[in-house]
C-alpha cells in the first residue's frame, strides 16, 4: 500500500459530463491504499480462503426480476463483444452482452480463463464482491474523495495525473481504446482488454492504474456532489436510485476512473474528476477495484 496525505482536492470539473460539475474545494485526512488494483491471484486467495461466490456466479432471484425471462436469471454478467464492423455509438446494447458463464474465472464468457492473467485486475465483481474482499483483507472500499484524491498524485489543474495531453509525444500513458469504438481497436497501448497491473508509468504517488485498465469501485451511493467539505460521503442508499436510468429501481455506487473501453470519440472518463453510476447488482468485464485503510 501507499500513504496518501491530507491535503485540499479541487474536486469534479466544470469542463466535461454534467455530473462532474460543480468543481469544488474538499479536505481530504490521509490514508494508506493500495498501489494498484486487486488482481486475480489476489482474489483467488480470497476466494480459497472463504468460499466466497461473487454474484456473476450464482443465479439471479426471481422475486427480484419478476419480469426477467428465466433464462436471463442463470449465473452471468456483462461482456464487451465488438462488432464485426462500424455501428455508430448511439445503441450500448450493440455491444455489450449478458453472457451465461461469464465471471471473474472466464472474463469473456465459457471457453475463456484467467491463466497466465494472474496480475490483470479481477474483473466481474459486484460491489458486494469487493466489499466482501477488503472486509476480508481488514481494509476498506474507498470513497469518492479519496479516490480522486489519490488519482491525481499529487497535481491540480491537470486533465490527468501526468498533464493535459491523454498521449503526450504519442506515448500512451494508460490502458484506454484507441481506434475507432466499438469495432475497431488500434491497441496502440499495446492491449485490447485489460492489461497486467503496472504496466503504465504510476502517478505521482507511485500508484499504478488509476486512470483507465478497469473501472473501479467506491464505497459512496451516487448522487451530486456531497455539500460537505471535510472528508465528504456520497448521498444515501435511496437517494441513489434513478427509475428513469438504466438501473431501474437498484441503488447505485460510484465507479471512478474509466477503463479499457474509454475512447476520446464515446466515453473521456479517463480523468481523475469523471464518475458514473453503477448498479450494484451489475458486473462486467471492465469493473474492479481497490482498497485502503483509513487512519
Amino acid at each position: 500500500m501507499v500513504w496518501i496525505p491530507p491535503g485540499d482536492l479541487l474536486m469534479g470539473s466544470d469542463h466535461h459530463y454534467p455530473e462532474e460539475a460543480p468543481a469544488h474545494r474538499v479536505a481530504v485526512a490521509g490514508f494508506w491504499i493500495d498501489r494498484s488494483p486487486v488482481t486475480n491471484a489476489q482474489f483467488r486467495r480470497f476466494v480459497k480462503a472463504t468460499g466466497h461466490v461473487t454474484l456473476a456466479e450464482q443465479p439471479a432471484d426471481p422475486a427480484a426480476y419478476p419480469d426477467a425471462l428465466p433464462e436471463l436469471l442463470a449465473p452471468a454478467s456483462i461482456v464487451f463483444v465488438p462488432p464485426p464492423g462500424p455501428i455508430g455509438t448511439g445503441d450500448p446494447y450493440r455491444w455489450w452482452q449478458y453472457l451465461p458463464g461469464a465471471c471473474w474465472r472466464h472474463p469473456e464468457g465459457p471457453g475463456s480463463s484467467i491463466r497466465a492473467r494472474d496480475h490483470h485486475p479481477v474483473v466481474h465483481v459486484a460491489h458486494a464482491d469487493a466489499a466482501a474482499y477488503a472486509a476480508w483483507a481488514g481494509k476498506q472500499l474507498p470513497r469518492e474523495a479519496e479516490w480522486e484524491w489519490a488519482a491525481c498524485g499529487g497535481r491540480e489543474g491537470c486533465e490527468f495525473p501526468w498533464g493535459d495531453e491523454l498521449h503526450p509525444g504519442g506515448r500512451p500513458m494508460a490502458n484506454t481504446f484507441q481506434g475507432d469504438f466499438p469495432h475497431h481497436n488500434s491497441r496502440l497501448d499495446g492491449w485490447e482488454r485489460t492489461s497486467p497491473v503496472g504496466s503504465f508509468p504510476p502517478n505521482g504517488y507511485g500508484l499504478r492504474d488509476m486512470i483507465g485498465n478497469v473501472w473501479e469501485w467506491t464505497d459512496d451511493w451516487y448522487g451530486s456532489h456531497a455539500a460537505t467539505v471535510d472528508n465528504p460521503e456520497g448521498c444515501c442508499r435511496q437517494a441513489s436510485i434513478d427509475r428513469t436510468s438504466q438501473h431501474g429501481s437498484l441503488p447505485r455506487k460510484v465507479v471512478k476512473g474509466g477503463s479499457f473501453l474509454c475512447a476520446p470519440s464515446y466515453c473521456r472518463r479517463y480523468r481523475p474528476a469523471a464518475r458514473m453510476a453503477q448498479g450494484i447488482d451489475t458486473s462486467t468485464c471492465h469493473m474492479g477495484f481497490r482498497c485502503l485503510v483509513r487512519t
